[in-house]
């Protein structure tokens, strides 16, 4: 038997030969110090800088605005804590969505402890946040909003470009949590109009472990952590130069292979759906459906069926998740759908399926046959 049908790009991505080729030379016989004077160290030093141009050209950004993280969760943490202290004296409070990754929300809770006052912003049954919703909820002491650009688990789009507008508007700074964007959907700062921007490289096919935030020029943020003076002071630490050339390689292939990437993974993403409802018609609700999603996110309610013993019956042949990565151990309906005011049963009768660049058509159709055939077992079993 081969390997099971991998449908969970969100959570992950495998690395692309390409970045692993650019890097290992960074892990062999390139070892030196970027911050050491002599040759070895030096020519680290333009690895990273030629990395972070690599990353600033995807973004329409430029190099010096990027500063390496070791991955979305300290860019998350950085823009958040780092612009909130930075602005203390301006206000105490910050927006969110109640959609956000955990990467945003447990950071937001945190704030809360250290004395600012946080409003988390609903969103409608297509996982949207209004712009006049966002529009009431600033105040004269609001600091910060934040809101992701794509969805991790339904994968609904936000309208970042009006968001920010507003948020501009009134003066207050405005972060994006980008790390399920990048590769999927045009992602240009200026466009978006975004202050800050975080992003993961293992969701755009390089290793674990490394990250960037996205600093627009003047934007006023602190350090959350302390050392030496690397990434211009505001992220010290011995730069991880072997992940940074590779998120910056990374970054190369997605603006390269960006059309022939989009268009296969929302190629796979609709043979996958339309193969479903063909077999299993009504038995299927596409969640968030009518919203703008990512080109290669389904998330979809098998009516009657536990999501967990879907995905456990599938297993061995197909690979896919009940909700996010970060809490897929957890019985509780996903706090996303919820906030989607989905009804519990739906919840948690919902999968996640996320195709990527490497998904094929041929494996597309297994799938399809291979959750067709569990689903029928179920339903007959039921009976």
């Amino acid at each position: 038997m081969g390997a099971p049908v991998y449908l969970d790009y969100n959570a992950t991505t495998p690395v692309d030969p390409e970045v692993l080729g650019e890097m290992l030379p960074f892990l062999q016989t390139h070892f030196g110090n970027p911050s050491s004077a002599y040759a070895m160290g030096q020519a680290n030093k333009e690895a990273i800088n030629k990395a972070r141009q690599q990353v600033a050209a995807l973004i329409n950004a430029t190099p010096d605005e990027i500063y390496f993280t070791s991955c979305a969760t300290e860019s998350n943490n950085l823009a958040i804590q780092g612009v909130a202290r930075a602005n203390r004296d301006k206000g105490k409070h910050i927006i969110t969505s109640s959609t956000e990754h955990p990467a945003v929300i447990q950071v937001c809770k945190y704030m809360e402890s250290q004395g600012f006052e946080v409003s988390y912003l609903p969103v409608d049954a297509k996982g949207l946040v209004q712009p006049e919703v966002l529009k009431k909820a600033i105040r004269k002491d609001t600091v910060l909003v934040s809101i992701m650009l794509a969805n991790n688990e339904v994968g609904t789009l936000q309208p970042i470009n009006e968001l920010a507008a507003i948020a501009r508007q009134h003066k207050v700074l405005f972060h994006t949590d980008a790390a399920q964007a990048l590769g999927k959907i045009e992602t240009d700062v200026q466009q978006l109009g975004v202050d800050l921007l975080s992003i993961a490289g293992h969701k755009l096919y390089a290793p674990k472990g490394i990250g960037a935030l996205y600093v627009k020029k003047g934007t006023p943020i602190k350090p959350i952590l302390f050392g030496a003076s690397q990434e211009n002071g505001l992220r010290p630490g011995t730069e991880n130069v072997p992940y940074m050339v590779a998120l910056g390689k990374a970054c190369e292939i997605a603006g390269r292979d960006y059309k022939k990437n989009v268009s296969a993974m929302l190629s796979a993403k609709e043979r996958l759906l339309n193969g479903l409802k063909n077999n299993l018609g009504e038995l299927i609700v596409v969640n968030g459906e009518a919203a703008p999603t990512l080109p290669n996110t389904l998330n979809l309610a098998f009516k009657g069926i536990d999501a967990h013993w879907l995905a456990a019956a599938l297993s061995e042949d197909v690979l896919l998740a009940t909700g996010s990565a970060c809490h897929a151990h957890s019985i509780e309906p996903s706090a996303v759908l919820k906030a989607m005011n989905l009804d519990a049963a739906t919840a948690l009768s919902s999968v996640r399926i996320s195709t990527g660049k490497y998904t094929s058509f041929d494996k597309i159709d297994q799938t399809i046959a291979v959750i067709v055939k569990n689903v029928r077992r179920f339903l007959v079993s039921e009976i």
